[in-house]
């Protein structure tokens, strides 16, 4: 005859759930889409133009270096460049980079890729780009394609981006075409 054991129970338990359900440190984590980026990096440029117009550029960019909704969510975050100064003016995921030279940073295969950012400065609609960049928490490079949106007539520049092997930038920019 088998004993009762309690302890067997709660462990087989435990193992119906993990299978069913995935254990919560390991589910893949949420994606954010294309359309959001838009949505989010046009929202993001909006708010900032207006709080530039009441408040002090270090006061306006301070929501954007922090590493909560709404700037941060899913796999993604906000960022924002001073085209003017040619810096980051705000990054929550790599706080080091604030106030860094923006024209001079490489990206992991070595190549320069920030200027493209200040080119939303003329382009109404914003640009799409991409590059290698380390996801969160990552060393190695991945490729990211970045949507970039000038803030009102300001010299900031707002942007957000994905890791998407498969994404075409021509695809993407019809998100954007007015």
């Amino acid at each position: 005859m088998s004993q009762h054991c309690p302890a067997r129970e709660v462990l087989c338990f435990v193992l119906v759930a993990f299978l069913a359900y995935g254990y919560p440190g390991v589910a893949e984590e949420e994606k954010a889409s294309p359309e959001e980026i838009v949505s989010k990096v046009q929202e993001a440029a909006n708010v900032l133009a207006k709080s530039l117009q009441t408040e002090p550029a270090a006061a306006a960019l301070e929501q954007f270096d922090q590493k909560q909704r709404p700037w941060v969510w899913k796999d993604t975050y906000i960022f924002i460049v001073d085209c003017t100064q040619a810096t980051i003016a705000a990054h929550p995921m790599n706080p080091e980079l604030i106030g860094k030279d923006a024209m001079s940073l490489l990206d992991t295969q070595g190549h320069p890729f920030f200027w493209q950012v200040c080119d939303a400065l003329k382009k109404p609609a914003g640009i799409w780009m991409q590059y290698w960049w380390p996801k969160p928490g990552r060393k190695e490079g991945s490729r990211k394609i970045s949507y970039a949106l000038r803030a009102g007539h300001t010299s900031y520049v707002v942007g957000a981006g994905i890791y998407d092997d498969k994404a075409s930038l021509a695809e993407l920019e019809k998100l954007t075409r007015k």
